[in-house]
Order: C-alpha cells, then structure tokens, then sequence
C-alpha cells in the first residue's frame, strides 16, 4: 500500500493546480501511477510530466529503443509499478520478449542482441558505476548521434526518478500487473 494518497481526481487538488491535473491526463488519457504521487508537488508533478511527456512521445529514439531504457531502468531499480506498466508497451513496440525475460531474470547481456547489449550495459553501467565506459559511449554515439545519446540518457534519468519516486513512497503495480521476481 502506497504511503501517501493517490492524487488520481482534479479534486483532489486545489483549483490552481487544475491546469497542471489537466496537462498530465491530456497527455496520458489519465491520471495515475507516478503522476498521482507527483501531484503532492503540483509544479514537480507538471514539470516531470512535460520532460517524460518528450521523452516518451516526441524524442527522436525509436519507441522500442526508448522502451528498452525504460524496462532495464525499473529493473536495475527494482521498481514494479514502472515494470508493470512498461513491459507492456515494450512487447507493443516490438521489443524482444527475450530481451525482456534476459532484463527480468537479471541475465542480460545473455539473450539479447548487440545492439539491445549496447543500450542495456549503457543504463546498468550508469546505474550500477555512475559511469559508461568509452566502448560503450562511443558506440551508442555513432549509432544514436549526440541529440540521440542525449536523449538516451535523458530517459534514463527520467525513468531513474520516477522508479525512486515509487519505491521511496512504495507504489505498487495494480492487481493483474506483471510482477519482477524478487
């Protein structure tokens, strides 16, 4: 059970804070998950959605390769709620359901390709050494360019804080959700 109350109806928030309620639901069809936590800070809350809402809807990254960042980040996070809610859109946009079971079980590099590797090591290496060695960053470069690598590690960054946001306040994924082995 979440620690704090869901904010999921404009109701819930005062009427200044209306505008910021109806921005997030525009862009998602609703609001939930993160975005009911968020909303305890209206202007956070706004602020994050309009980052992921280019991350998610506008970047330049294949949806697949941005789904990829997603499913490794709340794995390397331990984060349900984001697992539960992304694996889905990873599988509609064509990532590999061996790249996912190899994310899930904690196996990857094993059972993906060179380049889901290269993103992959990418994320954990971030996540893992809050570094990325010269290999790796200079082969996503060459393939993705700088705007693309920016924005690469722009969603990593995104999906990094909306995994801790869940956990520190202890989100979880809906009943029926896929669950992360623990």
């Amino acid at each position: 059970m979440a620690r704090v109350t869901m904010l999921q109806q404009k109701d819930d928030l005062a009427p200044q804070h209306h505008l910021i309620f109806d921005a997030i639901a525009e862009s998602r069809g609703r609001v939930g998950g993160p975005f009911a936590l968020l909303l305890h800070s209206p202007e956070v809350a706004g602020r994050t959605a309009h980052l992921g809402s280019y991350l998610r809807f506008e970047s330049t990254l294949p949806a697949a390769v941005t789904e990829l960042v997603v499913i490794t980040t709340s794995r390397e996070c331990d984060c349900a709620l984001e697992w539960g809610g992304h694996v889905v859109l990873a599988r509609r946009a064509g990532v590999r359901e061996e790249a996912i079971s190899a994310i899930r079980e904690r196996r990857a590099p094993e059972g993906l390709t060179p380049e889901e590797a290269q993103i992959v090591s990418y994320v954990q290496q971030l996540l893992r050494a809050h570094r990325v060695s010269e290999a790796t960053y200079h082969a996503l470069l060459e393939r993705f360019g700088v705007q693309g690598l920016v924005e690469l590690t722009a969603s990593f960054g995104y999906y990094s804080l909306l995994a801790c946001s869940l956990n520190a306040f202890a989100v979880e994924p809906a009943e029926g959700a896929e669950r992360l082995p623990v």
